[in-house]
């Protein structure tokens, strides 16, 4: 084992099923206590480098890191630095939740009694933690899931669509344990979800794959402010999206509802482009600046992709 300075490192990862290539050649890294959010369309290598992730299928071609281990070669120790959720966490509902827990115990070595009070309080579910596990709610389900993965004390947490089905009181109460989780305990999380907004305020970095390849990765501050732009209501709006499209400084051109272009700009530009368009006699009626969201960078890396292709 070498000392690690990332807790996952994935390299030049890469799955061929047949001929078909379903993940090429990935390549990012997830810092300790970091949480870090995994985008993509349905189809687009998701649950396939989630797979390769946890163990559970090999990949064609590249390595994974985990706290140091290889998981190649060094598959025990590197797969015990590990919690994970795939899916739906699988839970006996006519058990409680803490037979559950001693029961998902047992298939580990030297978990005491202690530690499974320990996680159970850290998931806030002491208070229910006996009644039978079919009268939780989902994001009960959740987080008594999510201790059953903390019970080998995991250096990285690996969740697959978290949310799922959760309402938005369940889904702002997994977010804050999620933090908690990264900033408290120093844990790393792997998210990969589908509800962006949720992302954008819950990850520190996201990577966004589409047809097998990332197409764009780093801070989600980074990424949101990376391309400024500005919502411009003009009556003429053909007029002037024809003369947007002449000014060098003009990178990206989005026709919205009505008379409003969404354009892709510097904002200390806005002055001197209101000037040149009242030149043009083109008549302003509204001037925002628009905050873009992690949606939107996703819809232009994908092409506003949602295919429901298998799940791969």
């Amino acid at each position: 084992m070498t000392n690690p300075t990332t807790l996952l490192s994935v390299s030049n990862l890469t799955k061929k099923i047949g001929k078909r290539e379903i993940v090429h050649n990935l390549n990012f890294n997830v810092q300790p206590g970091e949480v870090y959010g995994f985008l993509g369309p349905n189809g687009a290598g998701k649950t396939t480098t989630i797979r390769m992730l946890v163990g559970l299928i090999r990949p064609t071609a590249g390595t994974i890191q985990i706290n140091g281990y290889d998981l190649q070669r060094q598959f025990i120790p590197a797969i015990r630095q590990i919690g994970c959720i795939v899916e739906n966490p699988e839970l006996y509902p006519y058990l409680t939740g803490m037979e559950n827990m001693r029961l998902f115990a047992r298939m580990m070595k030297n978990v005491s009694q202690t530690k499974i009070d320990e996680v159970i309080r850290l998931v806030e579910l002491d208070q229910r933690v006996h009644d039978l596990v079919k009268t939780y709610s989902l994001g009960m389900k959740q987080r008594l899931g999510i201790a059953q993965a903390l019970l080998g004390d995991p250096k990285l947490l690996i969740l697959d669509e978290p949310t799922n089905g959760l309402d938005p009181a369940g889904i702002r109460e997994l977010r804050t344990f999620i933090r908690m989780l990264a900033t408290e305990k120093g844990i790393s999380v792997f998210v990969s979800s589908h509800i962006l907004n949720e992302v954008q305020l819950l990850c520190d970095r996201v990577a966004i794959i589409h047809h097998g390849r990332i197409v764009k990765t780093g801070p989600v501050s980074d990424l949101i402010d990376q391309h400024p732009q500005v919502e411009w209501t003009v009556d003429e709006w053909e007029q002037a999206q024809t003369y947007f499209e002449s000014l060098p400084y003009i990178t990206a051109i989005q026709k919205r509802a009505h008379n409003i272009l969404r354009v892709q700009m510097p904002l200390e530009k806005i002055a001197e482009t209101n000037a040149k368009l009242l030149e043009e006699q083109l008549h302003v009626v509204g001037i925002r600046p628009y905050q873009q969201t992690l949606e939107d960078i996703f819809l232009a890396m994908t092409g506003g992709q949602t295919d429901d292709s298998a799940n791969l």
